[in-house]
């Protein structure tokens, strides 16, 4: 049998993903300003890629959040 849909946590669980996320973004952030001299331009490129796309899913899930908020109470 399958499980139901059960969303009344969705919006509480996409908070946590994008405090997680900023704290990950800030950590390689700090890590790319304390090191960056020891780094190749290769690993400076690939933080600050990996960076641009965390910032893309904390967009991503700032939009469930709005999402889930303008679906119906069930």
């Amino acid at each position: 049998m399958a499980n139901p849909d059960d969303r009344r946590d969705n919006v509480e669980k996409l908070q946590n993903h994008i405090a997680d996320t900023q704290e990950n973004l800030r950590e390689a952030e700090m890590q790319l300003r304390a090191h960056e001299h020891e780094m190749s331009d290769r690993d400076k490129a690939d933080i600050e890629a990996k960076n641009e796309r965390r910032r893309n899913s904390i967009e991503g899930f700032r939009q469930e959040i709005e999402d889930e908020n303008e679906r119906p109470a069930e």
